[in-house]
């Protein structure tokens, strides 16, 4: 009995050593599993953290990078308006330098045009009287001393008041024409009625003017007259007959260029304001 009593309590001592045994295995293993649960918790937490910082950096990149493709859009606008507005300043431009060329051409052919239209106005007249011609896109009808005055006269006579009435009739059908009556001399100094060669080269100037305005109706306000004494001359004055040629009353005529001279000012004013 003593012998089976004792192996009872053998057998509850090895039970619960055993029992004891197992409990603290699991024991151990369950906090060996909770502190790796706590250690990955607290990567998991460091990964977290790094990727929150992560996120951050890249909202803050995306921010800048927002703003650069905004400011980039703003300098694309802004030089986009400029080239337009460029743009239109050499539309603008070209549209002058079109019409300038065009108003240029229309110059020329009407020159030409007046060139014919005097000349045959004038067929009736020696070369060596009268000439017809243009130069600096005007025309010039030159008529010779010989044709309008006497020697060292600046009253015309008969056969230069017929050239002349011939050439203001044609005249007065063109009212867009500008008019000069210019004098000019040889360099034989003058030696009576008049001061100088600037004194006869004026009054045949202006006595030719008066003719055309008060005998052939010419509108004054076309006419200018003027004197250049012997300091243009077309020939050499060391001959007689180049002295000769010298001794001539040019009446020059012009469109006028009030739209050629516009044009011309409105570029000269976009050059100077660029635009």
């Amino acid at each position: 009995m003593n012998f089976n009593l004792n192996y009872v309590v053998f057998l509850l001592t090895a039970a619960l050593l055993l029992t004891s045994c197992v409990s603290q295995k699991k024991y151990g293993e369950a906090i060996s599993r909770e502190q790796s649960l706590i250690a990955q918790n607290s990567q998991q937490n460091d990964e977290i953290v790094r990727l929150k910082g992560q996120v951050e950096n890249l909202q803050k990149d995306n921010a800048r990078m927002i703003g650069q493709i905004d400011e980039a859009l703003r300098k694309y606008s802004d030089a986009s308006g400029q080239a337009n507005l460029n743009q239109k300043q050499l539309e603008a431009e070209q549209k002058r330098l079109l019409d300038l060329r065009r108003l240029l051409q229309q110059q020329g052919e009407a020159v030409e045009n007046l060139r014919k239209k005097m000349a045959d106005a004038l067929t009736g007249f020696n070369s060596n009287e009268l000439t017809v011609f243009t130069k600096n896109g005007r025309v010039y009808v030159s008529l010779q001393e010989s044709l309008l005055f006497a020697s060292g006269s600046a009253v015309v006579n008969q056969k230069g008041k017929d050239a002349l009435g011939t050439l203001a009739q044609a005249l007065n059908n063109s009212p867009d024409i500008n008019v000069v009556v210019e004098g000019h001399t040889d360099s034989i100094p003058i030696k009576k009625a008049f001061e100088d060669n600037w004194a006869l080269s004026v009054a045949r100037a202006t006595s030719i003017t008066r003719l055309l305005t008060n005998t052939y109706a010419m509108d004054p306000t076309r006419v200018t007259a003027s004197g250049r004494s012997f300091f243009e001359p077309v020939d050499s004055n060391s001959t007689p007959e180049g002295r000769a040629k010298n001794r001539r009353t040019e009446i020059i005529l012009a469109p006028k260029l009030d739209q050629i001279l516009q044009l011309l000012e409105q570029t000269k004013t976009m050059s100077e304001t660029g635009n």
